[in-house]
């Protein structure tokens, strides 16, 4: 056997993504160049790693032993390669954080000091919704989940950082509102929910059957940011996280509108699975969040 450990790394990477293009692009690698060291790495065994069914690409079962495999390895190697460097007095290592989409607009801030002091370290995010970052942590597939709500059915050990605080929204010349709104009046106007698996429309789907609030009309947009230019343009009101929304607060492009039981206020996370063995560069990251959040909290979101 002659292959190597770029070529398990790109295999686990098409595994991951089940797509020769999208692996290409996550390893800023060309296609041609992942499908060369692919079919290297498959002329190494003589049973199918991969298959095509109409034009899509699965991966065998006996690809998925190799995969998992290859994933121990490559665990290994960087192993290696950690206590090399920390033995050289070095950090470094990488870091896998998935996090809630609205959870994009906390954790940068906490994570500029760190890479500044650790440039070693290589941090990789991925902005998606709250089932998928549940997910994540199940599969034991990050180091790290950026969360507002803790999932019941996780051990996790959370490290606090902000509140998250959701308000009732609309565009500041949204027509036909009341001079004073109550819940049982949301149901004369559109409501903007995000997706299924988000953990804001959970929030406000909670909260409109806590008040009985019969939804007539409503629209579903797939990410914060779409939701926050459906508001601004008109289109109905929606409950949204302040974090959100803040540069449009300001500018007057959005305003808060006062009803009873709002705001719900949650806390932001940065949680990981109770009893994993966090590696020195993710140990690291605590250490420092813990030691800087309360200075860059009010810096950035006082």
């Amino acid at each position: 056997m002659n292959y190597t450990l770029h070529q398990l790394r790109i295999f686990t990477k098409v595994c991951d993504f089940q797509s020769i293009t999208k692996a290409a692009e996550a390893m800023f690698l060309t296609q041609p160049a992942v499908s060369i060291q692919l079919k290297k790495l498959q002329d190494e065994f003589e049973i199918p790693l991969t298959e095509i069914i109409g034009r899509k690409l699965y991966v065998t079962d006996f690809g998925q032993k190799v995969r998992a495999l290859a994933e121990e390895i490559l665990g290994a190697v960087d192993q290696i390669e950690e206590a090399t460097d920390e033995y050289k007095g070095i950090l470094t290592g990488n870091i896998r954080i998935a996090s809630a989409s609205t959870g994009k607009y906390v954790i940068p801030y906490f994570l500029t000091g760190f890479m500044r002091k650790y440039p070693g370290v290589n941090i990789a995010i991925d902005v998606t919704n709250k089932t998928r970052v549940v997910e994540s942590l199940q599969d034991n597939t990050v180091d790290f989940a950026m969360v507002s709500v803790i999932p019941n059915n996780l051990n996790l050990e959370c490290l606090p950082l902000i509140p998250n605080e959701l308000y009732l929204v609309s565009s500041s010349d949204y027509p036909g509102l009341p001079k004073r709104m109550t819940p049982k009046k949301l149901s004369d106007h559109t409501l903007i929910f995000r997706e299924e698996g988000s953990a804001t429309r959970a929030a406000m789907e909670n909260y409109l059957k806590q008040n009985d609030v019969v939804v007539k009309r409503s629209m579903q947009l797939v990410s914060n940011e779409a939701v926050k230019q459906g508001v601004r343009a008109g289109l109905g009101l929606s409950v949204m996280p302040l974090i959100g929304i803040r540069t449009e607060l300001e500018l007057k492009n959005i305003q808060s509108i006062p009803v009873k039981g709002l705001p719900i206020i949650t806390q932001w996370n940065l949680a990981h699975s109770r009893g994993k063995e966090l590696s020195p560069a993710s140990n690291a990251l605590v250490q420092y969040i813990q030691d800087h959040k309360t200075q860059i909290s009010e810096r950035h979101f006082s």
